[in-house]
């Protein structure tokens, strides 16, 4: 699997094995029945299932319905049995932290050292599986396939409900003082590929996450004040480890007003 991604000209070697082992765990996943009750979203999703060109360190999965008998531990075992078959010991702790409220979250390591996996190589890998366990409801899943470390299929928001998550996250996610850039990137790749945006789940997860009741008007106005607002040489520092040399010169037209013409380009799903 790492020879494919030098095959294809990776070069960052670290992002290629974290990457390696994000497949690993959706197999395992996968092989543990989990995806019979939830669905997987966000950065990494899209990188896996729709070529985004940027790598995504976080796991995010989400249930498809409300239920408090559902939870990340019961699924261990299978994703140590996946990584037992791959040649890789792991352990597996489950990290409480208040600052998730109700996302679950839990790393994956290597045997020695906490919250790592750790191949045959210089470099440690970490990954970071979340699960919303009373997640915003009103979206729609697919199943799409990966062919490593074996063909399976994974339940996988649509890509207008992953826009909807992905502008949600831009928009009102508190981070303080964390930039993600990582987040504009994928804006500008939603609006390039013409996905449209699924209003309604938005709307859901604004009222869920934020307690508002909000309009589309109301929306993008937030979405234009937020882009004028922001400094954009941030954004470009945040995202430039995630993508490789040959994507680097996509950032040059990065700018306030580029990303104020991108929400113009907008296509909603109502």
């Amino acid at each position: 699997m790492l020879a494919a991604y030098t095959n294809e000209g990776g070069k960052n070697t670290s992002n290629a094995e974290q990457e390696i082992c994000q497949k690993i765990a959706l197999a395992g996943l996968r092989r543990g029945g989990f995806f019979e009750h939830a669905a997987f979203y966000g950065g990494t999703c899209l990188r896996l299932f729709h070529n985004l060109p940027r790598f995504s360190e976080d796991m995010d999965f989400s249930l498809t319905e409300k239920r408090d008998d559902i939870h990340l531990e019961n699924y261990f075992d299978a994703i140590r049995d996946e990584f037992d078959i791959a040649g890789f010991g792991i352990t597996i702790t489950k990290k409480d932290k208040k600052s998730f409220g109700r996302v679950e979250s839990a790393f994956l390591k290597e045997n020695t050292e906490a919250y790592d996996i750790k191949f045959q190589t210089k470099k440690t890998i970490k990954v970071k599986i979340e699960l919303d366990t009373a997640p915003p409801l009103s979206f729609n899943t697919e199943q799409m396939m990966l062919m490593q470390p074996y063909s399976f299929l994974t339940r996988c928001f649509t890509l207008p409900d992953l826009f909807a998550g992905k502008m949600h996250a831009l928009v009102y996610r508190a981070w303080q003082r964390r930039i993600k850039g990582r987040d504009w990137y994928d804006f500008e790749w939603y609006v390039r590929w013409s996905v449209p945006l699924d209003w309604r789940h938005l709307q859901i997860r604004i009222k869920e996450f934020n307690g508002r009741d909000f309009s589309l008007e109301q929306f993008l106005d937030d979405l234009r004040e937020k882009i004028a607002s922001t400094d954009i040489d941030n954004i470009k520092r945040d995202v430039l480890p995630y993508i490789d040399d040959s994507q680097k010169s996509t950032l040059d037209i990065w700018s306030n007003d580029y990303f104020l013409q991108l929400a113009d380009h907008i296509r909603i799903l109502k």
